[in-house]
């Protein structure tokens, strides 16, 4: 069996588990209880510590950490892990840290992007193909749903939920849940539109862009509370995937969602 191509200056724990195919660069750091599935690329100067598991085909940039403690002063050494999917870019300088006792565990799905010096805090879970610009924060506990994109400096508040498909201004605070679908900015942070391109490129009709767009102006545009707003939509729209998964969403905020429009 061909062995993982691993730098000499590398260090590697003993009990750690590299397929062959791995590739480790120089001063690269991997503890016990790391193991990396085919295909991935750990850079020069990354430390790699557990209970990790990278699936297959990630790439991960020089000078990142990725399953370290969590940084929580409630934390005291149990036993948590760090779950990272397939084919992910993790850039220069990058934080991931494992889970708590709140969850256990601080997932990552597939196909992701998550850009230099951004930070992913304990408990985390970061579904599929969510781009995290350069720079952003992310607290503890936040969901962060598939095809959402947090553009550069964006600071995210614990406990928060983004939905699918939204894409938020650079320099944003969030700290409300975003439902699925808009474009959000400004600071405070308000309903800026939906994100029409973003739909477009995944293959949305426009009858379901028309369809979220009317939906939102009920919501953001026509004076009405969340309460009354709901029950208008309900009312006015029959049953279907993209409105039933809008008032899911905002059903179940533990938060509430961001409120306030860009055309107030």
């Amino acid at each position: 069996m061909d062995q993982p191509r691993i730098h000499p200056t590398a260090v590697i724990a003993p009990a750690a588990e590299l397929d062959s195919s791995v590739e480790v660069g120089p001063y690269a750091v991997i503890g016990p209880h790391v193991r990396i599935g085919a295909g991935c690329k750990v850079g020069a100067h990354v430390v790699l510590e557990g209970p990790t598991v990278l699936g297959e085909n990630n790439r991960l940039y020089p000078f990142c950490s990725v399953g370290a403690a969590p940084q929580d002063k409630k934390y005291a050494g149990e036993d948590t892990a760090l779950e990272i999917g397939n084919g992910n870019t993790i850039r220069e300088c990058v934080t991931i840290n494992r889970g708590t006792a709140s969850k256990g565990h601080t997932v990552v799905g597939s196909d992701c992007l998550i850009m230099a010096y951004s930070h992913v805090a304990h408990d985390c879970v970061v579904h599929n193909h969510v781009i995290i610009g350069n720079a952003s924060q992310i607290a503890g506990e936040v969901e962060i749903d598939d095809f959402a994109i947090l553009s550069g400096s964006v600071l995210v508040h614990q406990f928060t939920r983004i939905s699918q498909h939204v894409m938020i201004q650079g320099g944003s605070r969030v700290g409300k849940d975003i439902p699925p679908y808009p474009l959000i900015g400004r600071d405070p942070i308000v309903y800026c539109g939906i994100n029409i391109v973003g739909l477009r490129r995944r293959g949305f009709s426009n009858q379901q862009v028309y369809l979220i767009q009317d939906i939102y102006r009920t919501l953001y545009t026509r004076g009405l509370n969340n309460t009354d707003a709901l029950q208008a939509i309900e009312m006015e729209y029959g049953p279907g995937p993209e409105r039933d998964l809008i008032l899911n969403f905002i059903k179940h905020s533990k938060r509430g969602i961001v409120r306030g429009s860009i055309d107030e």
